[in-house]
């Protein structure tokens, strides 16, 4: 079982859509997914067709009252993948993981009885370096960076990097940078192109080759409770994230290779 959490401490760069998007694709090639939902904005759940104010358990129960993983995934059989899904209520989670002793370790201990289950696990994180995000780094093998390529994304990104550095160096020294995702993409904008330009300079072999461009299909199929590859197969943003399964396959195996 592999844990892949997809960070970045900014909103709005294309998080949820590419945990849920990556999710069903991967489902979708027949690998056992689960994907957890750590943001309490809700909006992975609501992009896999579920009602936040319906849920009879989530990322709450899992990491506060450590309720078994079995008794808080769902599973989406039409999606091919589980989902433990997350509501308002992990707001409170944050306060409450504080006076725990074992705080950052919650989501490592409840993701453990997954392992026979599951290929890949796919966490999406809150947009800021809070407690639950430190429980998604201490739990993950490695880190997917999502980012759209604008003026203050490097500034971001190396923010961020430094968070995984030192949690690599302290708490989860397995911990790696699976790849940098460019999203929002839009070719035509010069300073898309110098930024991107400028990762692969810095970045050397973590950049994905696939962009995610901007594309209105991908925007809309939150609000029908579907992954975008689900909604609008033929559609540019969808074509894309199947692309990037496919590269983030290939390097899985790169990966075992190495290690081999």
């Amino acid at each position: 079982m592999k844990v892949v959490a997809v960070a970045n401490q900014k909103g709005g760069v294309g998080k949820t859509t590419t945990s849920v998007n990556l999710s069903a694709a991967l489902g979708a090639m027949d690998k056992r997914v689960l994907l957890v939902d750590l943001d309490p904005q809700g909006n992975a759940s609501v992009s896999v067709g579920l009602n936040k104010g319906e849920l009879p358990a989530t990322t709450y129960e899992l990491l506060v009252e450590q309720k078994p993983l079995g008794e808080v995934a769902i599973s989406l059989p039409q999606l091919h993948m589980d989902v433990v899904p997350a509501n308002g209520d992990l707001t409170a989670a944050e306060v409450a993981l504080l006076a725990i002793a074992d705080r950052e370790q919650r989501l490592k201990q409840a993701l453990e009885a997954g392992r026979p289950q599951y290929d890949f696990v796919i966490i999406d994180c809150p947009p800021s370096l809070n407690m639950l995000t430190l429980n998604a780094l201490v739990a993950a093998d490695s880190v997917l960076i999502t980012m759209q390529c604008e003026y203050f994304a490097l500034e971001g990104l190396s923010a961020l990097l430094e968070t995984v550095t030192s949690i690599n160096q302290t708490v989860n020294p397995g911990l790696r940078i699976e790849g940098i995702l460019r999203t929002l993409y839009d070719p035509r904008n010069a300073l898309t192109n110098e930024v991107s330009e400028q990762l692969h300079q810095h970045f050397e072999g973590l950049v994905y080759r696939t962009v995610i461009p901007r594309n209105v299909r991908l925007a809309e199929a939150p609000s029908h409770g579907l992954p975008g590859i689900v909604y609008d197969r033929l559609a540019r943003g969808a074509t894309a994230y199947m692309a990037l399964a496919g590269e983030f396959m290939r390097r899985q195996e790169h990966h075992l290779k190495d290690n081999a």
